[in-house]
């Protein structure tokens, strides 16, 4: 991922910063517990697309 992009993305849904989850290719908004895909190099920031974090997965 870009470190450009990555410091100018924002959650789509409440404007907080995003958490850059390498392992898991993955963004994380801490805020609603959803994680947005990357799909080859681009993040998917659609709500529909996003996972649910489960309440026991840790958000750092």
């Amino acid at each position: 991922m870009d470190r450009k992009l990555l410091d100018i993305l924002v959650c789509p849904l409440c404007k907080s910063p995003l958490v850059y989850k390498k392992a898991e290719n993955e963004l994380i908004c801490k805020a609603d517990r959803l994680a947005f895909p990357i799909r080859d190099d681009i993040p998917v920031m659609l709500e529909e697309e996003a996972r649910q974090l489960p309440s026991e997965e840790e958000v750092e």
